[in-house]
């Protein structure tokens, strides 16, 4: 065989897989269909998304806090061209660095698209045309997802929009709607409510961020709607049409109200699919259901030599649940016991407050018929966030009520994203919201919130509030 290991795609999972294998010792291959790697997350994804998060953060920041701070700014406006340039320079500087890493641990890279001839051979093929096939002992599928159009619309890639396209806007929208109010729609929606466009999202539930604590959805709901967004919650699109200039929504709710909007851009952002085309998995016998690549504990095929990890199996499609899984794949080819804990994967939104979360939510719970507590702290009185004037925010936490026992912590607030952090190492070690309350947390953090919250949730202890 040409490599003992071989992974298709080279997004967080893929990558992160091919560095494993190389460390333990494998003779590793990466094949990548684009001309840089990273996959989704690096190049149209995580990355870039947060850099234009940040952007214009800033922004708001300077036309709407700076004055109270005491920063006298004069007249501000955005470069959205430079805004642009600087996350794509932000991109850039992250594949480059994975670039760097696969010469580092050795791994050959052949850019092209991957296909099964049998459960050995793969044929590249090349942007030109080119055809190469390589044999490998073992073989990882990494390919990841791709947005998920309306059946009656697709993206044409001028006015019915991805994530994709949003990231390279040429102009600022006077008007975007934005179809889904998960993750993405609410941190593009954020984006460019920040920056200057009218925003509506069109939700078909009845909350956003729906995988998420209702805590949570409620919170943010009150948060983003001080910039300015409208909501449409409990809305099915039954059309959009691009009219050249503009777009044309319509919409029911759940009674049959009608609901027509016109905008000039609309961002489609109703969930991801698995990307398998082009695989060739018919020639190997394996056959997706509802589009995942079915696999075991081990994210082992039904073909014992091909695994597949990432948002192509079963799961949350997110950049750290493919990175763990890539990390295990690797790690039991070379004879290891590695363990992933689904439960503690925390999930993160990345609007401002940002919204993080792990373990168990509320509804949850109650749908088990567990025994639970809450305790839950705000932003509002904490030393810290009225010092930043961050005050929109809550930590909530759920313990047994028996044991105390942490289940599930959910955030949203400033540092959100970064504190959720310290729930997973508690719940990781099983630890009591009593233990929490007891660790000493320097004076002043956000991390007193999650203290306080434990506090709250034992006895209802909450020193601040």
């Amino acid at each position: 065989m040409d490599y003992q290991v071989t992974i298709i795609g080279s997004g967080p999972g893929g990558y992160v897989a091919a560095i494993r294998c190389a460390q333990l010792g494998f003779k590793t291959a990466l094949i990548e269909k684009y001309n840089t790697l990273g996959g989704t997350c690096l190049n149209v994804g995580c990355i870039p998304s947060k850099a234009l998060l940040d952007s214009s953060e800033h922004y708001y920041n300077a036309t709407h806090t700076f004055a109270e701070h005491g920063i006298e700014t004069g007249k501000v406006k955005v470069n959205l061209a430079q805004m642009i340039k600087r996350k794509a320079d932000v991109v850039k500087a992250n594949v480059d660095g994975i670039a760097f890493l696969m010469k580092k641990n050795k791994i050959d890279v052949h850019n092209g698209v991957g296909s099964f001839v049998d459960k050995n051979t793969i044929k590249i093929t090349s942007s030109d045309g080119k055809l190469k096939t390589i044999t490998s002992e073992k073989i990882i599928i990494a390919t990841g997802s791709k947005p998920t159009p309306l059946p009656f619309a697709p993206f044409d890639k001028k006015r019915i929009i991805s994530s994709t396209e949003a990231l390279e806007l040429k102009e600022i929208p006077k008007h975007l709607i934005v179809v889904g109010g998960g993750v993405i729609g609410m941190e593009l929606g954020s984006v460019y409510a920040r920056i200057g466009s009218k925003v509506t999202v069109v939700e078909f539930l009845d909350s956003i961020i729906p995988t998420m604590d209702s805590t949570m959805g409620k919170e943010l709901l009150k948060a983003t709607k001080k910039l300015g967004i409208e909501f449409y919650l409990g809305h099915k699109v039954t059309a959009l049409e691009n009219k050249g200039k503009e777009v044309m929504l319509q919409a029911e709710d759940k009674n049959g109200k009608k609901l027509e909007l016109t905008g000039d851009y609309c961002l489609v952002s109703i969930g991801r699919r698995p990307y398998t085309e082009g695989l060739g998995l018919e020639n190997i016998g394996i056959q997706t259901e509802k589009g995942q690549i079915p696999v075991d504990d081990h994210l082992r095929t039904k073909v014992e030599n091909i695994y597949a990890i990432g948002d192509v199996v079963r799961g949350p499609m997110l950049a750290h649940k493919a990175e763990e899984e890539g990390i295990l794949v690797a790690e039991q080819l070379a004879g290891q016991k590695p363990h992933i804990n689904y439960l503690l994967i925390p999930n993160v939104v990345y609007t401002w407050p940002e919204v993080a979360g792990v373990g168990y939510t509320e509804e949850q719970l109650k749908q088990s018929g567990r025994a639970y507590k809450v305790g839950s702290f705000p932003y509002k009185a904490l030393g810290r966030a009225r010092a930043s004037m961050d005050l929109d925010g809550v930590v909530k936490v759920l313990a047994d009520k028996t044991t105390d026992e942490i289940l599930g912590v959910h955030i949203i607030g400033a540092r959100a994203a970064d504190m959720i952090a310290a729930a997973v190492v508690a719940m990781e070690y099983r630890a009591s919201a009593e233990d929490i309350a007891r660790m000493s947390h320097a004076h002043p953090t956000y991390m007193e919130a999650f203290r306080e919250a434990c506090l709250a949730a034992t006895a209802n202890r909450a020193i601040h509030m």
